[in-house]
């Protein structure tokens, strides 16, 4: 390698020195010379498996002369799929330069939509006035004013006519929406009960492994941080879901919503079992089988063992 690097500097200094005549290169002689050696050593390169760095700075300098790419030049299907993967502040920046195209409402529709799923206005006859890009500012600042207290994020959207006054409707957009924080949401649910019944009967457990299905429902509705009446309430709620979910499940396998309920705080209290650092005894899966069939006699032992094991391999089911 060193040696041609010296190759390379030794041409580029007869190059620039020009000389001429016996045993001397011309300048014209020189330049091709080091043209060669540069195009030697890419081709050397690229049979090597490496970057031609020639032809990437050449390739990059070409596209520098000619300067970004036109929007307004392409046909408008494909400047508005580019400006679809832009989120909110990089669409504003872009409308600086592409006003017409970064404005589109379908654009902003889209963007709305794919953070807050659900709103009533969307079912509604749009008021005189209406854009996508002001709804998404008005939704923007509903989020960060739930997030500070959450009743006053509800009542802005409905000041707003963003939501209806109305359980299903507040529980469609909670259900539907990504952006509120959690340990508000799950203090407003629990002063908001008829919000989380409603809530609860979004969810589809249909066919799912009831491990799976309670990590589903907890990624929407949190867990609290400690056993309590809350806690107890979530679970019962879940388990009476579960089994009108799987009506045929429940009676092939004899079971009833509260032995779900049991099935359900032992799976809580063997995640935290086989999770925690602290616990240096872990429960072995004989263990667990014999406990939960104590509570519930009617499960069968293989059902439970398929319980360990998948807390066992996926982890927490309300992590």
């Amino acid at each position: 390698m060193g040696q041609g690097l010296w190759r390379v500097a030794r041409n580029q200094q007869l190059q620039h020195q020009g000389y001429s005549g016996q045993g001397y290169l011309t300048r014209e002689h020189g330049r091709r010379i080091a043209t060669n050696n540069v195009s030697n050593t890419s081709h050397r390169k690229q049979a090597q498996g490496g970057i031609d760095i020639y032809h990437l700075l050449k390739t990059r300098k070409s596209k520098e002369q000619e300067g970004f790419i036109n929007l307004e030049m392409l046909p408008p299907e494909l400047s508005f799929t580019i400006l679809s993967y832009l989120n909110a502040t990089d669409l504003c920046l872009a409308s600086c330069v592409w006003q017409d195209l970064a404005n589109d409402e379908l654009l902003w529709q889209g963007l709305c939509k794919s953070t807050w799923g659900h709103c009533s206005i969307y079912n509604k006859n749009p008021p005189l006035g209406f854009s996508f890009r002001k709804l998404y500012m008005q939704l923007d600042e509903g989020s960060l004013t739930f997030n500070a207290n959450p009743d006053e994020g509800v009542n802005y959207f409905m000041s707003k006519g963003i939501l209806d006054d109305s359980s299903k409707e507040i529980a469609k957009f909670i259900f539907c929406t990504r952006t509120l924080n959690w340990k508000k949401l799950r203090i407003y649910l629990d002063e908001r009960r008829d919000v989380l019944d409603d809530l609860v009967t979004l969810h589809n457990f249909r066919n799912q492994f009831l491990p799976n299905a309670l990590r589903e429902f907890f990624r929407h509705i949190h867990a609290p941080e400690e056993r309590g009446e809350y806690l107890e309430t979530l679970i019962t709620k879940f388990s009476h879901r579960f089994c009108a979910c799987n009506p045929d499940l429940m009676r092939d396998l004899g079971l009833s919503p509260d032995a779900v309920y049991v099935l359900c705080y032992s799976l809580i209290l063997l995640s935290i079992d086989l999770t925690s650092p602290h616990v240096k005894n872990k429960m072995s899966k004989r263990e667990f089988i014999r406990n939960t069939r104590r509570a519930a006699q009617n499960i069968s032992e293989d059902f439970v063992g398929h319980l360990y094991d998948n807390i066992y391999l996926i982890g927490h089911v309300a992590a």
